[in-house]
Formats: C-alpha cells, sequence, structure tokens
C-alpha cells in the first residue's frame, strides 16, 4: 500500500509507530511560581555536539502549550533525564494528567535534588540528567521545538569506563507505539566501512 501519511490512518500513528524505538526525554522544568514538573517526551534527540545541543518536540501550541512548554520558555532552562529499565514505571506515572500546579515529582514519589548550574529539580535517580538553557524554540506545526544548550551533565559513575561514556552500561528504554517501550538490553555491532 502506498499514499500520502493519512491514507494509513492519523499521521501521528504512522510516524510515532514507525520511527522506532525513540529514545525519551524526561524533562523537569520549574514554574514561575516555583512547582516542579516532569514529564516525558519521545520526539527527543541530540542535535549537535558543538555545541551540545538537545532537541525535544512537545505535541501543543498557544493555548494547548503543556506545562514543560510554558515553564521552559519562562525561565529558559530544564532538565533531560535519560530513562532507564528502573525507571520506565515512575516515568509512565510522570505521564499522567494533573491538575495545573500539581507536581508529578509528588505524583510519582520520586526524590528529587536541586540542580547544579540551573533553578530546577531534577530526578535523584537518574543515571543520566542534562542541565539545560533554552538554546531556541520553534512552533512548528502543532508542536513546539525546544532546542537546549547542555550546561552541565550528570553521569552516574557506574556507566563510565576509564572515565568515558559507555553505552554498554546504560540500560536505556526507547519507546514503541502506544503502551510498548523497548530496552537496549540486546545489542550487536557492526564496523563502519572506510
Amino acid at each position: 500500500m502506498e499514499g500520502a501519511p493519512d491514507a494509513f490512518g492519523s499521521p501521528y500513528r504512522l510516524l510515532a509507530g514507525s520511527v522506532v524505538p525513540r529514545p525519551i526525554a524526561w524533562v523537569s522544568s520549574r514554574s514561575e511560581d516555583g512547582v516542579d514538573n516532569l514529564a516525558p517526551y519521545s520526539f527527543f534527540n541530540v542535535v549537535t555536539p558543538d555545541p551540545p545541543i538537545v532537541m525535544f518536540s512537545p505535541v501543543g501550541v498557544g493555548e494547548d502549550e503543556k506545562d514543560t512548554t510554558k515553564n521552559v520558555l519562562a525561565t529558559e532552562e530544564f532538565v533531560v533525564h535519560v530513562v532507564t529499565r528502573g525507571l520506565a514505571e515512575a516515568m509512565n506515572a510522570t505521564s499522567a494528567t494533573l491538575e495545573h500546579g500539581e507536581s508529578e515529582f509528588d505524583h510519582a514519589e520520586l526524590e528529587k535534588v536541586e540542580a547544579t548550574t540551573i533553578d530546577a529539580a531534577r530526578v535523584a535517580d537518574a543515571k543520566v540528567a542534562f542541565e539545560c538553557r533554552l538554546y531556541d524554540a520553534q512552533e512548528i506545526g502543532r508542536s513546539t521545538m525546544v532546542l537546549g544548550e547542555v550546561v552541565h551533565a550528570h553521569v552516574a559513575d557506574e556507566l563510565l569506563t576509564d572515565g568515558k561514556m559507555d553505552v554498554t552500561k546504560l540500560d536505556a528504554v526507547g519507546r514503541l507505539s502506544g503502551s510498548q517501550y523497548a530496552t537496549t538490553d540486546e545489542r550487536f555491532s557492526l564496523e563502519r566501512p572506510p
């Protein structure tokens, strides 16, 4: 079968069900009123290493903006956590629709600590967390693409080999579609050709 994206049902379902697994940005931010927010976004990736920029793209613009987007645009600071298997259930709990002003940290009973260089909280048990300052934000269609410059990184010592990140030690979780997720415990190697 071939056709325009809507020929396969919802374009969202086609894209989200085909571009898999997607890494998950578990983003914490703080409102101007001091409420800590935490939510997962699976439209997420690295943009460039120099300067170190990451991107996530919450659905919602204008009056439909998510609390995360509102907080980031107002404060220009946020933390992106990498979701690992041990935190997957807590990450899922933070995707619940809560009343405005209610903290997902409290809802999911997650311990939080203050970030080192920005005014936001981070998940205490996260193995990787990137403190970010807003680099740019663009409304694209029904979403807001947020670009953040990583200004400080937290990496658990157990993930390092000779002081460097060792991907074989990171049990990251990726989003598939609907309620399905994937882990990175089944891996293989391919040598890049010259």
